[in-house]
């Protein structure tokens, strides 16, 4: 790689400060002094990155499907609290190209981590990069910046901090359940049931659905965003780029494109909050930031989470007067988790609840640590719930880490797993509900909705329904939050047995069951209908647990067994009963819609938007959209006219083998043609 006089005496100049820096680790003493890699690997690199590589994380390393491999983002990730070069051929050697570990040998991944080195300023030199653990750590890139200040990330909006938008009230967000044509929450209501009381678009009529509009986003993106209504304008988004578009004809109304001031952990989002003009969401390098719903105009912006511990926002936020509450996601990255309250006005933090405070602190009576290890996880990354009536809000806190060797932190393992009930105002605790104690498997709770009312819901008690990845939906009564029923919505198998070190097959998978989409109760019918995975995976736990920070930290490892499929189940909301289920040849992540028409609609990886019976789950009509439904899809109207929108594109969570690659990214919307 031919390099300018003056490049290589900046990067030397660089390199001996590096090589300073680096005095404290004890890999530094054999640090190379020529360099690092040859010109011949370098190329070799390339070549083989381009071949093996580029589809996931870009052809220039910029990102894609998968993180970026180049800038200062990146950088500072392999230098972050002692992580190393060494650590970062590790993650190539061992993980990489994804489900092809081994397809590369060792010379061959040497090669691709020089093409990375060097196209990251680190200077090549005269003898070949080797696999030496002490070699490659003192090799240095650069170091990570000071533990996360909020205060000092603010960004104020050119305009100002005050929207010129206006809506939706607080009543208005209160009263979304009852509301006709707006989807105001990503769940529709506060209470998460997912229920439009449309009926235009009937079980009669779902041959005369046709597509009315689509809006592209240009962008290979994950797509997994959960639409938000308000008066006719329909506010939707990828990991980077929030739109606002007329929910009748998708005509853009603005966008507004989120430039990563910090490294970036996962490129997925599911969607924005609004109130009073105000439109929020997170990133995946952490900010927290607002929009003027008339413009997009950026109001304010402030940095919450800290992407070098692995924080990153996945979830949609939700508004609570004048709160927005938020969580991070990264429970693998060994995060200490949190629920926050953050200031609509401009982001300041209001309260904040520590869902592992005892792992945390490095143990406790419900988490145990024999053998001293880094404990963490609890992260928050689905919908939250709501009882007004109780002033309580309701949080699905996720799986422990390390994740595999449970018997490394016997107990409970609290707050993981469990249900979460918060005072709205305070974050102070009201109670919990473990529901997957001492998860080994990677079992997540992940949904705490929908809550449901006697008197308003056509039930005959008050409870809220639960489901995760173990692959089981539960309700509790809301009054002694004891499990009503247990019904099982996918295969289970070993669900009871230990991971150890030796393996165990058990299903779900690690990314079986129910993810990130809620199901949904339908009034007349009164069932819940949720969609799930259906795989199962052989569970390892490592032999030595070691910890990154800011890496993925499972403690072992996890891979496929058999075949993938999905399922949709309607389960009698009194009963537990299955009333009705439908399989799918792939797996199901994409919400589950029921409507006042008897329908049910939902959707496929395969890329099948599904209108079903609702009294029997018989499909009635399947348009195919030309790629993966992962996300959010609502009902809503316009106009006195009623609309379907679905968002469709790129997967990267769950994937499945004899599907093509998809096309980018693009919200679509259905109505009854004429």
């Amino acid at each position: 790689m031919n390099i300018h006089n003056a490049q290589i005496l900046i990067l030397h100049f660089k390199l001996l400060i590096s090589l300073s820096l680096l005095t404290m680790n004890s890999f530094a003493a054999e640090a190379p002094g020529t360099g690092t890699f040859t010109e011949e690997q370098f190329e070799k690199g390339a070549q083989l990155y381009s071949r093996d590589c580029a589809v996931c994380h870009g052809n220039d390393l910029e990102g894609g499907a998968a993180r970026a491999l180049v800038g200062p983002s990146f950088r500072k990730t392999w230098s972050n609290f002692g992580v190393n070069v060494a650590d970062l051929f590790t993650v190539i050697s061992t993980t990489m190209p994804p489900r092809m570990e081994g397809n590369l040998d060792e010379s061959e991944n040497l090669d691709v981590l020089a093409f990375i080195l060097g196209s990251n300023s680190v200077l090549q030199g005269s003898e070949s990069i080797r696999n030496d653990y002490a070699y490659l750590a003192g090799i240095p890139i650069s170091r990570a910046d000071d533990a996360l200040d909020i205060a000092a990330t603010f960004i104020e909006g050119v305009y100002g901090i005050e929207p010129t938008g206006t809506g939706p009230s607080m009543e208005d967000l209160r009263n979304a359940g009852t509301s006709q044509n707006d989807w105001l929450h990503h769940n529709r209501s506060y209470a998460g049931v997912r229920y439009s009381p449309l009926s235009e678009i009937a079980t009669s009529n779902v041959t005369e659905l046709g597509q009315v509009c689509a809006y592209q986003f240009y962008s290979n993106l994950p797509m997994q965003t959960g639409p938000i209504v308000h008066e006719g304008t329909m506010y939707v988004t990828d990991a980077q780029r929030t739109s606002a578009i007329n929910a009748a004809t998708c005509r853009e109304i603005w966008t507004h494109y989120w430039e990563p001031k910090d490294r970036t952990v996962w490129p997925n989002n599911r969607g924005v909050a609004i109130k009073d003009g105000y439109v929020v969401r997170g990133t995946s390098d952490g900010y927290l930031f607002a929009l003027d719903s008339a413009n997009g105009n950026l109001l304010w912006a402030r940095q919450v989470a800290d992407p070098w511990l692995g924080e990153t926002f996945t979830m949609p936020p939700s508004i609570f007067d004048d709160m927005i509450l938020i969580g991070p996601a990264g429970s693998e990255n060994a995060i200490s988790g949190w629920l926050g309250a953050f200031s609509l006005r401009d982001g300041d933090l209001i309260w904040k609840f520590y869902t592992v405070p005892e792992a945390a602190a490095g143990g406790g009576p419900s988490w145990g640590n024999p053998e001293n290890i880094k404990l963490g996880g609890g992260a928050v990354w689905t919908p939250l719930s709501f009882d007004l009536e109780q002033n309580e809000v309701y949080v699905a806190v996720t799986n422990p880490a390390p994740d595999l060797p449970g018997y490394l932190r016997p107990g409970e393992n609290l707050y993981t797993n469990s249900i979460v009930a918060l005072d709205i105002q305070s974050g102070e605790l009201q109670w919990h509900r473990s529901i997957v104690p001492n998860d080994d498997h990677d079992w997540d709770l992940t949904q705490v909705t929908p809550v449901l009312k006697a008197g308003i819901n056509n039930v005959s008690d008050d409870f809220i329904a639960t489901v995760g990845k173990d692959g089981v939906l539960r309700t509790l009564d809301k009054k002694t939050h004891e499990p009503i029923y247990e019904t099982a919505i996918t295969t289970l198998l070993n669900q009871d047995v230990p991971v150890t070190r030796e393996g165990v097959v058990a299903c779900p998978g690690v990314t079986g069951g129910v993810l990130w989409s809620s199901p949904a109760f339908h009034e007349q019918e009164k069932i819940l209908i949720t969609s799930a995975i259906d795989y199962c995976s052989r569970f390892t736990a490592a032999e030595r647990v070691e910890y990154i920070p800011g890496q993925l930290f499972m403690g072992g490892s996890v891979t496929p067994e058999g075949e993938m499929s999905g399922w949709i189940t309607a389960v009698d909301v009194e009963s537990g009963d299955v009333r009705w289920r439908h399989q799918t040849p792939y797996p199901n992540t994409g919400a589950v819609t029921a409507t006042a028409g008897g329908l049910i609609i939902t959707g496929t990886i395969e890329g099948n938007l599904l209108l079903m019976d609702a009294s029997t789950g018989e499909v009635l009509r399947r348009i195919y959209t030309g790629a993966p439904i992962g996300g959010g899809h609502i009902s809503y109207g316009v106009n006195g006219k009623q609309y379907i929108a679905v968002g469709t594109g790129p997967m990267l969570t769950v994937r499945a083998p004899g599907l093509g690659p998809s096309r980018e990214s693009s919200v679509i919307v259905y109505a009854i043609t004429d």
